[in-house]
């Protein structure tokens, strides 16, 4: 219990449980979509935000989160130009997002922990950060748990859901810009190279064993929470990024439910 005595691990602690349920949440929806690379994209954008806040003083967390919320609606607006190359606006976005934060960077003359937000720090979260997170959370729960259908008609049939009157212009651009928010409280913990995983590993995994949309949800949220939760322990103790340390530990949980998954149907099989 001595990990509870350090002010910086209890709001690691604190961030991780509540990004570990809003990525795998909004990952279901990103990964319907075929986003799934968004979470690179945004990442990068969002650390040209960063570098912005950093320089004129104000917290990363918001010049992240207007960044990658503003990329994101364009994204949103490319996919619909380019619908035989939507997959052309990722990469557009984030060619520019790499551009900008890099001269962004170098003109910077402040002190730039660019490791941290590269590959995640559990010493950096700050009692705002905590305040940020909780807020974003809240907003994503509600949107999600309000419009429930109204996404998932979406995600499935665009098209159709036009046709019944759905303002789907509206709430595709409102979910874009918790897509970013989302990825924005993601960067602490894990980092803007990492933060993509985090959003479709523990989807994955929850497909190999979910029966239904819903099923999938919980589990990709389980899955996200227990690599989440047990990298950032196991980064403490060892002194190591705890973005990478999670995102191995996502994979893992990938081949181990794959292969417990294929045992069982080889089972039943015979």
């Amino acid at each position: 219990m001595e990990i509870f005595q350090y002010d910086f691990m209890v709001r690691a602690l604190t961030a991780s449980l509540i990004v570990g349920l809003i990525c795998p949440l909004m990952g279901m929806f990103i990964v319907f979509k075929k986003l799934s690379l968004i979470g690179d994209s945004l990442s990068h954008i969002a650390l040209s935000g960063i570098a912005s806040a950093t320089i004129v003083g104000v917290n990363p967390l918001i010049g992240s989160l207007v960044a990658s919320s503003i990329a994101a609606i364009i994204i949103d607006r490319l996919r619909t130009y380019l619908k035989e190359y939507a997959d052309l606006s990722i990469a557009i976005i984030m060619a520019l997002g790499v551009g900008i934060s890099g001269i962004l960077i170098s003109i910077s003359n402040t002190n730039f922990d660019l490791f941290s937000f590269m590959y995640g720090s559990i010493a950096t979260v700050s009692s705002e950060d905590i305040k940020i997170i909780i807020m974003v959370a809240i907003i994503i729960i509600l949107f999600v748990s309000l419009l429930f259908k109204e996404l998932l008609y979406i995600t499935f049939d665009e098209e159709n859901a036009k046709f019944s009157k759905i303002p789907v212009k509206l709430i595709n651009t409102i979910f874009m810009i918790l897509v970013a928010a989302s990825i924005t409280i993601t960067l602490r913990i894990v980092g803007v190279l990492l933060v993509s995983s985090l959003i479709s590993i523990p989807v994955a995994t929850s497909l190999k064993v979910a029966k239904s949309f819903k099923q999938s949800i919980f589990y990709s949220v389980l899955f996200g929470e227990i690599a989440i939760i047990s990298g950032v322990l196991i980064s403490f103790y060892l002194d190591i990024a705890p973005g990478g340390t999670i995102v191995i530990i996502s994979v893992l949980e990938l081949l181990g439910v794959t292969v417990f998954s294929k045992l069982i149907n080889s089972k039943h099989k015979k």
